[in-house]
């Protein structure tokens, strides 16, 4: 049997595209897999051997330090997960709720408004002014506010969704309307449960951002019993080996290491959430780019 009978042209068209996803996904994981296995490499075989796949000498000497003190990363944890929780909700629900607004074609000044949101990701007012706003204005030093509003609305974000919705067929809102339906009767009885795969991917979005956010923490917070877990890693890091009194609390440590373990700390649980959204990302995305 010859190999041109063996193998259809189909088949091998699949051997080859799996061969190089499977290949990209590799590549793309040996960075984490050197993350972890230097997070948990001692000092003196980063500097021996440099990183590796696999460890040549496991040492937890990062993680005790980082969890040297539990309570505070604790506490840590539990604020980054209320900011993020809260801030995912309401910024997707306002998202949501703006992008079905500007997407409905029998709403008069929606091209005017969507121009009003595309011209502020030209135009900022710019730091000093955001800041004096936040704090002189509406009075959110050392609020949790000062860590949510800044970034609940994306622009980005927000076009996406706009594109998303328009996927949704008019004729569900109209025959609801005859039912004697209110807009916003439609709009949580009908269109969110239509947009589940957009509702996913934005709100993983989302969820990012606020995880991942320091510098308004940096900027807005001075009480460190309000520290999210980024900003409080984030200083623990900068004041490692700056001053007599961080070294005694940190230690003698491989600031490579320790920058490691903190990365995976940090990263660890939003990873968690990727399988199950995983999914919906092409739908998300391309459904609300194409139609857009």
């Amino acid at each position: 049997m010859s190999i041109k009978n063996l193998f259809t042209a189909k088949q091998v068209f699949n051997i080859i595209g799996y061969s190089l996803v499977l290949i990209v996904a590799i590549l793309c994981l040996l960075p984490f897999i050197i993350m972890v296995s230097g997070s948990f490499t001692s000092d003196k075989v980063i500097s021996d051997y440099g990183f590796g796949i696999f460890p040549k000498e496991i040492s937890y000497t990062a993680y005790q330090m980082i969890f040297r003190y539990p309570n505070e990363i604790l506490r840590a944890y539990g604020v980054t997960i209320f900011i993020t929780i809260i801030g995912t909700t309401g910024g997707l629900f306002a998202i949501t709720m703006i992008a079905y607004v500007l997407g409905r074609k029998d709403f008069k000044y929606r091209n005017y408004i969507s121009f009003y949101f595309y011209f502020t990701t030209l135009f900022s007012g710019g730091l000093v002014a955001t800041y004096i706003f936040i704090i002189r204005y509406l009075n959110l030093k050392d609020n949790y506010l000062a860590l949510i509003l800044p970034i609940m609305i994306n622009v980005f974000y927000l076009f996406i969704m706009k594109g998303f919705m328009r996927t949704i067929p008019e004729s569900i809102s109209e025959s609801a309307k005859i039912e004697g339906a209110g807009d916003f009767t439609i709009f949580i009885k009908l269109v969110l449960p239509l947009s589940k795969s957009g509702l996913a991917i934005i709100g993983m979005f989302i969820a990012l951002d606020y995880w991942n956010d320091w510098y308004n923490a940096m900027l807005y917070l001075t009480d460190k019993n309000m520290f999210p877990l980024q900003y409080l890693l984030y200083t623990t890091l900068n004041s490692t080996g700056t001053s007599s009194a961080a070294n005694d609390r940190m230690g003698s440590i491989s600031s490579q290491s320790l920058k490691l373990a903190v990365s995976v700390v940090t990263i660890g649980p939003i990873v968690l959430l990727y399988p199950f959204i995983q999914k919906y990302f092409i739908k998300g995305i391309t459904l609300g780019a194409v139609k857009e």
